[in-house]
């Protein structure tokens, strides 16, 4: 695992069922190892600086099905069933739901 100079490394997280992606977290050395052996995820907050267990406070958990190292080994990839509605922390099912941005083209 290449971890950044914070020692953390991005985490996507992806419904299961659909293949939707719900949101983008940071974890670290603590945090995946206790995603790894609750099976729920956990991540770093990069705000509070502290652990983040998804859910604890909303009810909104992430069961983690499977979790996948990109090829360069600097990104997660959590396959994850909600157990909940919401993996957004503004109350949304997903954090990529606030409409497409426009392509840039050249003429």
């Amino acid at each position: 695992m290449k971890w950044n100079s914070d020692g953390l490394v991005p985490a996507i997280v992806q419904d299961d069922a659909s293949g939707d992606v719900l949101m983008l977290g940071y974890m670290n050395e603590e945090s995946l190892r206790l995603t790894r052996e609750s099976g729920q995820a956990w991540f770093w907050s990069r705000s509070r600086q502290e652990l983040w267990h998804k859910g604890a406070t909303s009810g909104d958990y992430l069961n983690v099905r499977s979790i996948a190292l990109d090829c360069d080994e600097d990104t997660v990839l959590l396959r994850v069933e909600m157990a909940g509605t919401a993996a957004c922390h503004t109350g949304d099912r997903t954090c990529f739901d606030r409409g497409d941005l426009p392509l840039l083209t050249q003429a």
